[in-house]
């Protein structure tokens, strides 16, 4: 499954057994704000969304963004992986 940046929504997305997962971000300036994550109940427990989570934050260091989160699942990814955690600096 692979993860895509639909742009125009302002969020990143992936396709599922069962629909599709999102990681929706508002751009601020030089950082995007992960504001929601979602994946298809079904789809839940299979690790989707740390995969999607990390592709997302990947991205958008790539494009020289910070990242700041403002979603539940996002804070508690960051808290495994603090190497992408800006709201730190």
């Amino acid at each position: 499954m692979s993860v895509t940046h639909n742009a125009a929504e302002s969020r990143y997305e992936m396709k599922a057994d069962h629909g599709l997962a999102i990681a929706v971000y508002r751009q601020q300036g030089d950082a995007r704000i992960f504001t929601h994550t979602e994946v298809p109940p079904e789809d839940e427990g299979k690790g989707l969304g740390a995969k999607l989570v990390r592709a997302a934050l990947d991205d958008t260091r790539k494009q020289g963004f910070k990242i700041l989160p403002a979603c539940s699942f996002v804070v508690a990814y960051l808290r495994r992986h603090p190497e992408f955690d800006d709201s730190r600096s």
